[in-house]
């Protein structure tokens, strides 16, 4: 493989040069994702700098999520397969009724992939400030449960889904006590006592992850997270759950279709 030049986007020090024309040369095609790239050794020789400065530079691309390092194996371009949200038909009746399953699952099968969830907790809570503004329920008080999922995509960890359901809805439930939800899954059960998903509110914003998701999700250097703060509301635009979802931002896509104000 023809090596390209040092960029000039890596004016600075060695180890930026290097870096930004790895970087390049990623974003163009030469490395595609899976490949290999030349080890400290090839880089040195190759862009005559020192083996440190080549190793600072793999850091770089580590820590920009366009690496990973596999021990004894070397460096590789991330391959980076999206799992698209799609935030306009994932609570679709139809889609709940055709499927019996949640709409995570029904979103990866959709993809041709896995879905696994695992329930970790389900307590009775005071909410947070941010839940109970938005489910408009007393903030002193136990008024919530707080159920927290973890999702994977082909045994792969996808995202973290908290989910906060008003304790008058939840109580004497599954909805409180377990994950033996049954077809149709979680908002079949809200279905149930009354309150269809008609609307959807979603807050999408990023951040760098905690030291608990880098470990959970198990987050390349340098990789960011996407919060979707979702609110289910009813069909008189009532909210009856709440769900702080968090996605890691190099495997997720998300495509939402919506009507634009007159």
């Amino acid at each position: 493989m023809t090596h390209p030049p040092r960029s000039p986007q890596g004016e600075g020090t060695p180890s930026r040069q290097l870096a930004a024309a790895l970087r390049a040369a990623i974003e163009s095609g030469s490395f595609g994702p899976g490949d290999k790239l030349p080890s400290e050794r090839e880089l040195a020789a190759t862009y005559d700098v020192a083996r440190n400065t080549a190793r600072e530079a793999m850091r770089q691309l580590a820590e920009s999520g366009l690496v990973v390092a596999q021990h004894g194996r070397g460096v590789f371009v991330r391959i980076k397969p999206r799992l698209m949200r799609f935030g306009q038909s994932r609570y679709s009746k139809r889609l709940r009724d055709e499927t019996g399953v949640s709409p995570f699952h029904a979103e990866v099968l959709m993809q041709n992939r896995t879905p696994n969830a695992n329930l970790t907790s389900i307590e009775r809570i005071i909410p947070p400030n941010f839940v109970a503004e938005r489910l408009k329920v007393d903030p002193n008080v136990k008024s919530v449960v707080r159920r927290e999922n973890w999702y994977f995509a082909d045994a792969e960890p996808m995202q973290i889904g908290v989910t906060f359901i008003p304790w008058e809805i939840a109580e004497g439930s599954e909805l409180a006590t377990g994950d033996q939800l049954g077809k149709g899954d979680l908002y079949a059960r809200f279905e149930d006592k009354g309150y269809l998903i008609t609307y959807t509110r979603e807050e999408v914003t990023a951040r760098m992850p905690t030291p608990d998701e880098v470990r959970g999700l198990m987050l390349p250097d340098g990789v960011p997270v996407l919060v979707v703060l979702h609110t289910g509301l009813d069909q008189g635009r009532r909210p009856f759950e709440l769900t702080e979802f968090v996605m890691r931002a190099d495997y997720t896509g998300l495509d939402y279709t919506m009507a634009v104000d007159a």
